[in-house]
């Protein structure tokens, strides 16, 4: 039984007190602060597992989402870009090197602690240059329904060694 200052009809993962509808995000109380604690990674659009955490769907956001995004060991998300929406990262754990801009030709190596930040627009591919740790960020967008911005970058980064 979930206790009462918990929907009942919402996944467990999601702490709040009671609004007029579990479905709709308009319908949740903006006086009320919402707690969301992922069980559980889904996979992205970037082909990336991901803690979804705040977002239209889960908190009622109108302007913003924040994620815990896991690049495996050696693994990379599929090129793309958000269209019409910036992007703030911070670093927690790993080495990662981002390809982005036109043809992914231009790239950046981020460390844990870093904050990055992804213009609207700019084609990007992060990958984890650990062949054995994962690397883990936290992601924040101006998005509220985070995933629906995401549109595939037909291009794949060049390898500088070839």
């Amino acid at each position: 039984m979930a206790p009462e200052n918990q929907i009942p009809a919402r996944p467990p993962n999601v702490v709040t007190t009671p609004v007029a509808s579990d479905i709709d995000p308009v319908a949740f109380d903006p006086t009320e602060i919402v707690t969301i604690r992922p069980a559980a990674t889904t996979m992205t659009r970037q082909q990336l597992p991901s803690f979804v955490g705040v977002s239209a769907a889960t908190a009622g956001a109108r302007g913003i989402s924040m994620n815990m995004v896991i690049i495996p060991p050696g693994g990379a998300a599929e090129p793309h870009l958000h269209r019409g929406y910036e992007t703030a990262i911070y670093l927690l754990q790993g080495r990662v090197e981002t390809h982005y801009g036109e043809g992914l030709r231009r790239s950046v190596i981020h460390e844990a602690g870093d904050f990055i930040f992804i213009p609207a627009n700019v084609p990007h591919q992060p990958v984890n240059l650990s062949a054995t740790e994962p690397a883990h960020a936290l992601v924040a967008r101006n998005d509220p329904n985070e995933q629906e911005s995401v549109e595939p970058y037909p291009h794949k980064a060049e390898d500088p060694h070839t």
